[in-house]
């Protein structure tokens, strides 16, 4: 496994006499660098991109081996970096790992540790390698802070998101279910905005902040405007002046306050609390909501003239069931953070294990799937996921599995085609709701608790009409 491995060790004292590079060049056929000081490995490693393994001590002259990983991964990011701990300072190792150590290895040296930790650390190098490529040939995945996407559904929402990052100005709405990645999409598009993304990204969550303290949050206040307002304080709306302001949840923001935002949308002024001076800024809002916006509209729980106001660009993230192809590069990412600072790394998912969470609904989403992996790595201890490793609710009976040709094996005389069967009755719904609406798609998706545009896509995708 390490035949063809290029290891840097980076430690005070003469190759000749050192421990490790002995041990290194016994046991294994890798190619082996060695460095004194930090300076000095931090040349080697920028004149040569085969390194893969870099052992570094933790105190060195002059620098320490934080800041040599630090400065080495920032030369290239393929490198994986290990840590050597001397006796005592185990209260180093979340250092280590926030600077982007991989794992540790104390002193004095238990050599099959070592040798087990060298190991993982080569396999995780390939993980990482893979990625980097795969980004590298996607470059909208790498470039949207950190969406992972191959499947046509999220390439196209990459085409929309260079459109609006091109315009500088101009609201984002962002409706999708939960954990399909709403935050990631709004940081993407004020990162990639030029001029803006030289500003503050200001995320406010409307759900999480109780209604009486929103208002001050957003607009800030001028010390004496309530009881307790001992000084001034500058509203979040301030702090995105010329930058983005992010209104997750926004459908649970109360009328009063929608009124206020409306203003600041319109005429791009706000008054703090207490205050009569108004002060004038420039601000892009991507507002977001896994609400049906359209029917708070028609209700009257949410403000027609603010609706029209944040949804100049709508985008809408597609739900992780109708992209399961990105299941597989998802979850590469997915183990690149989690198989951090662990002794034994899980290495893949079998293609069945594959399978099973691609037949599975994601009623979570992204934030169910990254779950998933997170216990995966902490509990399941061998190299490979398989099917029966995965939880009770992934082994449900009548899911067929495919075989190495990609046709369904037909495990009993009866095995049900879920998918097949649940979608023929959602379209047998969807063409009764619009023959009792006469076709009518905003009656319709009113009948059937739908976004209308949610409808108008499976429509067209399924090729649904009068006839």
């Amino acid at each position: 496994m390490l035949n063809n491995t290029t290891i840097l060790v980076v430690e005070p004292g003469e190759i000749s006499t050192n421990p490790l590079v002995a041990f290194f060049k016994k046991q294994t056929k890798a190619r082996i660098l060695y460095a004194k000081d930090p300076t000095e490995g931090l040349e080697i490693i920028k004149n040569d991109p085969r390194i893969e393994l870099l052992l570094t001590d933790l105190f060195l002259p002059n620098k320490s081996g934080l800041e040599l990983i630090r400065k080495g991964v920032g030369k290239n990011p393929g490198l994986v970096p290990i840590v050597i701990m001397p006796p005592g300072t185990r209260r180093h190792i979340a250092e280590s790992l926030q600077a982007g150590a991989y794992f540790y290895i104390g002193t004095p040296y238990d050599y099959q540790e070592v040798l087990e930790v060298i190991k993982n650390g080569f396999e995780y190098q390939k993980l990482l390698t893979e990625t980097l490529h795969w980004n590298t040939g996607l470059r909208k995945s790498d470039g949207f802070a950190g969406i992972i996407g191959e499947s046509a559904v999220m390439k196209s929402m990459f085409k929309t998101i260079e459109m609006v990052t091109a315009y500088g100005h101009g609201n984002v709405l962002l409706e999708g279910e939960s954990g399909t990645g709403k935050e990631l999409v709004s940081q993407a598009i004020h990162d990639m905005t030029p001029g803006r993304n030289r500003h503050n990204f200001v995320p406010v969550n409307c759900a999480a902040i109780p209604d009486d303290l929103l208002e001050s949050e957003l607009f800030g206040y001028d010390k004496g405007a309530f009881t307790g307002a001992n000084r001034s304080k500058k509203g979040r709306l301030q702090h995105a002046d010329k930058g983005t302001l992010f209104l997750d949840e926004i459908g649970d923001m109360k009328p009063g306050l929608q009124a206020k935002m409306l203003r600041v949308l319109q005429e791009h002024v706000f008054e703090p609390i207490g205050s009569v001076k108004s002060i004038e800024i420039d601000i892009r809002v991507v507002a977001a909501t896994n609400y049906d916006l359209d029917r708070a509209v028609e209700k009257g729980t949410f403000r027609e003239d603010l609706y029209y106001r944040l949804c100049v660009v709508p985008i809408t993230l597609p739900p992780l069931r109708e992209r399961t192809d990105d299941i597989p590069h998802l979850i590469k990412k997915f183990l690149l953070l989690y198989n951090r600072g662990r002794r034994h790394a899980i290495q893949d998912f079998t293609p069945r294990a594959l399978q099973r969470l691609k037949q599975y609904d994601w009623p979570g989403n992204v934030r169910e799937l990254k779950n998933l992996v997170q216990r995966m790595c902490i509990l399941h201890s061998g190299k490979r996921v398989d099917a029966e490793n995965l939880p009770e609710k992934f082994k449900k009976d009548g899911w067929p599995e495919k075989n190495s040709s990609g046709e369904a094996e037909n495990h009993s005389a009866e095995a049900l085609d879920f998918h097949a069967m649940t979608t023929d009755y959602e379209n047998r719904l969807i063409l009764q709701a619009l023959n009792t609406a006469n076709w009518n798609k905003k009656e319709a998706a009113g009948l059937l608790n739908m976004k209308r545009t949610t409808l108008l896509e499976k429509i067209k995708k399924r090729n649904l009409n009068p006839d």
